[in-house]
């Protein structure tokens, strides 16, 4: 018996370990169809073809190991040259996941059941996953993705392929919104109050203001706006033949996809709520708010949310809010508008004009207002210590923000019109300790190294090629001021930890945000053609944060066919190398080739087209 024991459970063994054998086997041929491929250089489409989808649920602490590299590779070591380079890979996320916003992905609040307050839209607010629920995976584009439309066609249609969500065109079908049209989304330009078109509805408002010839930027003195509640964007569509930009502003609510349309379509948004936290602009940012029909409740809560506006309008700056409160005679709508008259008059507003179903109200110039108030009177003026500028992750406050006395002196913002003032020296340098001379000499190097880009990347693009663009790491702006005359709008990024040279860039009649790029950015996969990384990379090894998933969220934001201009040292151009064929990445201009600046070498990357099923089709 013992004897016979023993010779089955040897049989067994034996074949266990063949089982073994012949799975590892297979792994080893179908792994390397997998990865193989991917580290020959063969081309993205035939890589496509073979991948097998990875990361369909969050990576757990036990998962999220394998995920990652060797910890030598996640710091830029002075010895790494180019004969050490040594290919890294990357898995695909699920096909699930190819809108995935990391800090605005409610599938995360439900799975960490954070207790957040609904009535204040903090479920809107940036939540980001924490380490050990990050995605380490490539996020792949839709079944069917084409390239992008070009500018400025993409003002009125887009693939539907590209965004697959046709429930807007349904909801807003009376309102023209969009519309689908065979393997196009339309945008007629309609909105909820405008619905006969977004040009028509400019042209009321700049005429109930009295602007000479019917136009909004009233020569150039009205450059920036806030379109909060935006839906698909039509208005600041609209607004960029005035030169005009704004920045228009919704959140991934029950209306999907709006922002990701507005992308698309080639016109400057950004995903937010006012929920509880500031909105990421500076005091004095803007010269027009603006609400169509945006349903937010502006009495709650003391009125905080229009403090906020408040707070980033400039010194007579305007409201323009068309919805049936302006209009309407049931008796809620009454009461609304009477308790909002009470507040915006206590707020020191005044109607500007008002008309039909909009009104447009103009805050004061000065603090004159403010300082005749009975005492007491609310809301009350912030206290003296407040930083109306600081704007990361701060509570909103239900007060008023005075204004400097300096604009208080000036009796406005003492800024230049429009386009004069892209190149004037702004007011507020004194605040940094800048000189009139540093600013000049900051623009002439940074069309220095512009004109050299574009030198550089002459091969590859066209000039309709590039239209989102992302500044990382934007300083004053003097970037973007480079691209003045080529037809694209820069969204400037002012790192958090920095100074917050972000209200330098609004009174260059610019816009942009601020960010902390240890986390990922406020917007939808594939919303950018070109980002400009100026020493990005290193600052965020400095602060202890992984320059691997900084590569992967700029995958992420990166448009198929798209570049990425970095500007950094050469241990960090020898980092990225290593990850090129497992990005997709393809370099364009190699650091041997490129211009050096000081111990800066600039290296240029395009994103290859890859699908994970069915192949694509360039529209060019």
């Amino acid at each position: 018996m013992s004897r016979g024991s023993d010779g089955s459970q040897k049989k067994r063994l034996v074949a266990a370990i063949c089982v073994v054998a012949i799975f590892l086997g297979f792994l080893y041929v179908y792994g390397g169809s997998i990865f193989g491929s991917q580290n020959s250089g063969s081309s993205a489409l035939e890589y496509g073809r073979s991948l097998k989808r990875l990361g369909s649920s969050y990576l757990g602490a036990e998962d999220d190991t394998d995920g990652k590299q060797d910890e030598s590779s996640s710091s830029f070591r002075q010895g790494d040259g180019e004969d050490n380079i040594v290919p890294k890979s990357f898995p695909v996320c699920d096909d699930r996941h190819s809108e995935l916003i990391p800090c605005l992905d409610r599938h995360l609040i439900y799975q960490m059941r954070m207790k957040l307050d609904l009535s204040v839209m903090e479920h809107y607010e940036r939540h980001c996953p924490p380490a050990e629920r990050r995605y380490n995976c490539l996020i792949p584009p839709p079944s069917g993705y084409k390239v992008p439309i070009k500018w400025p066609q993409s003002r009125d249609e887009v693939w539907k392929a590209n965004i697959p969500h046709t429930h807007l065109a349904h909801e807003k079908s009376d309102q023209n919104w969009m519309t689908v049209k065979a393997e196009k989304i339309v945008f007629p330009g309609g909105g909820t109050h405008f619905h006969y078109g977004a040009d028509k509805y400019i042209a009321s408002i700049a005429n109930m203001l009295n602007f000479s010839n019917n136009n909004l930027n009233n020569e150039g003195r009205l450059r920036t706006v806030l379109d909060v509640g935006c839906g698909v964007a039509s208005f600041g569509a609209y607004l960029l033949s005035s030169d005009i930009i704004a920045m228009s502003l919704a959140p991934n609510d029950v209306h999907q996809n709006q922002i990701q349309f507005a992308l698309e379509r080639g016109i400057p948004a950004y995903l937010g709520v006012l929920g509880t936290k500031r909105l990421p602009y500076p005091s004095r940012s803007f010269e027009l708010a603006h609400c169509s029909r945006c349903r937010i409740d502006w009495l709650q809560r003391d009125g905080i949310l229009l403090l906020e506006l408040d707070r980033l309008l400039r010194p007579g700056g305007y409201f323009a809010y068309s919805s049936p409160e302006a209009y309407a005679q049931d008796e809620e709508d009454l009461r609304i508008w009477k308790e909002m008259s009470d507040l915006v008059g206590r707020m020191c507003w005044k109607i500007a004009a008002k008309r039909n179903q909009t009104v447009v109200w103009q805050k004061p110039p000065t603090n004159d207002c403010y300082m005749e108030r009975e005492p007491g009177s609310r809301p009350p003026l912030c206290q003296s210590d407040d930083d109306p500028d600081a704007i990361w992750g701060v509570n909103m406050e239900a007060c008023i923000t005075p204004y400097s006395d300096h604009d208080n002196r000036a009796k406005g913002s003492g800024l230049a019109p429009w386009p004069a003032r892209l190149t004037s020296p702004p007011p507020r340098l004194a605040d940094f300790g800048y000189s009139s001379d540093m600013f000049e000499k900051d623009m002439e190097l940074w069309q220095r190294r512009v004109e050299k880009y574009w030198d550089l990347l002459s091969s590859k693009i066209t000039s309709n090629t590039l239209r989102n663009i992302m500044d990382m790491k934007a300083n004053m702006g003097s970037f973007a001021a480079a691209l003045r005359d080529k037809d694209v709008w820069v969204m400037n990024v002012v790192p958090q930890d920095g100074p917050n040279t972000l209200k330098l860039i609004y009174d260059r009649g610019l816009i942009g945000t601020t960010h902390d790029w240890c986390e990922a950015f406020s917007t939808y996969p594939r919303t950018y053609d070109l980002l400009h990384a100026w020493t990005v990379l290193s600052d965020i090894e400095q602060k202890g944060c992984s320059p691997e998933d900084l590569l992967i969220e700029m995958d992420r934001m990166l448009r198929p066919t798209g570049f990425v201009i970095i500007r950094d040292k050469q241990p960090v151009i020898d980092f990225i190398k290593k990850y090129l064929s497992a990005l997709h990445w393809e370099a364009i201009d190699s650091s041997s080739d490129s211009v050096q600046d000081g111990d800066e070498v600039v290296f240029i990357i395009q994103k290859k087209m890859w699908l994970t099923s069915e192949s694509f089709r360039d529209t060019e």
